[in-house]
């Protein structure tokens, strides 16, 4: 692959065999030709410094392992800091603790609503704070991270109950929607479509577009990756998710459109971009959304990235793949939100 990569829409991926829909034109900060290198089979190996990150996690446990206390504290140690020229301000979105991050000279006549991944269980600004500064200083404009309730505390619709509470504050304080967009990673990325979902069932304006990077949009777990994957995914392992679910659920039904939107009725939402790994168990969750997606109408753009692995952007500012992937996020949303 070169600079930029063949549009091809509706067509197998020769590196995944995952159906791609939409697919566009990827411009590159580098070209991808210096991020992944070839074996002597011609497939791609990711960058050395990916190669590096992945040893990193394979040293740490199962999340299956894990209590709710312990992955909290994991994922808040490991969440970074903003890259220079990044700030944050705390406030309150719609009665949700919520933090504006805003890079140097950006923009404020526009914003992204950030929802953070974790499980619906952990998860929080503190987590994500390399993710998202990475995310504002590509976009050039305001991010509204959202501190959203987590499960065992708070379980099924609380989550989305707080992202649709904090999209209409951000209505309230003069963004028109054309000027919104959302975004969000893992549980946050299927919360974002969630959140779409009960606004257009309660009359609100859709954003301008929506991002979902490695969503987890079916409670139920029924891709065919929560098997083809097991085995090359490091972070989410069947068992440690279906413990995340049962937590999140609290008895809630599972096949409820608000925490499983794969089930909801997709028409009329905005334009989408879906990134995930080709290495994730959570690979189908991304591919069956947008397939059904594309089917009701809505414009929709699946990226399946080869060998990445669980929300690899998270590694902003030190894997090349995450930084790429950061970019072209902003690409598509420049393409959406009025300027």
């Amino acid at each position: 692959m070169g600079g930029e990569a063949p549009a091809c829409v509706d067509q197998q991926t020769p590196s995944t065999g995952a159906l791609v829909v939409g697919f566009t034109t990827l411009r590159t900060v580098a070209p991808l030709s210096q991020i992944y290198r070839r074996h002597r089979w011609g497939s791609p190996l990711a960058s050395p410094q990916m190669e590096k990150f992945l040893s990193l996690i394979a040293k740490g446990p199962a999340i299956g392992d894990l209590s709710v206390e312990q992955m909290r504290s994991m994922l808040d140690k490991t969440g970074g800091q903003f890259p220079a020229g990044v700030h944050g301000t705390p406030v309150e979105a719609g009665g949700v603790r919520a933090e504006w991050v805003d890079p140097e000279g950006g923009a404020d006549d526009r914003a992204v609503l950030y929802l953070h991944g974790g499980g619906y269980v952990a998860g929080s600004i503190d987590s994500h704070r390399n993710l998202i500064g990475h995310l504002a200083s590509a976009t050039g404009g305001r991010v509204l991270a959202l501190d959203y309730r987590l499960a065992p505390e708070h379980p099924a619709t609380a989550p989305v109950e707080d992202s649709v509470a904090a999209y209409r504050w951000l209505l309230d304080q003069g963004f028109p929607p054309a000027k919104l967009a959302i975004a969000g990673d893992s549980a946050g990325g299927g919360l974002v479509m969630a959140t779409l979902l009960a606004l257009k069932e309660q009359g609100v304006d859709q954003p301008s577009s929506a991002v979902g990077i490695s969503a987890w949009v079916d409670m139920e777990l029924g891709g065919e990756s929560m098997a083809t994957r097991a085995d090359v995914d490091p972070l989410i392992n069947p068992a440690g998710i279906q413990k995340m679910a049962e937590t999140f659920l609290g008895g809630a039904d599972p096949r409820h459109p608000l925490v499983s939107p794969l089930l909801g009725e997709l028409s009329g939402l905005p334009p989408l971009l879906l990134q995930v790994g080709d290495h994730e168990t959570l690979l189908d969750d991304s591919t069956r959304f947008a397939a059904k997606a594309e089917a009701a109408g809505v414009d929709t753009t699946l990226e399946v990235w080869p060998e990445m692995v669980h929300v690899w952007h998270g590694s902003a500012g030190f894997v090349p793949e995450a930084d790429q992937a950061i970019a072209r996020i902003a690409e598509f949303l420049a393409g959406h939100v009025t300027s």
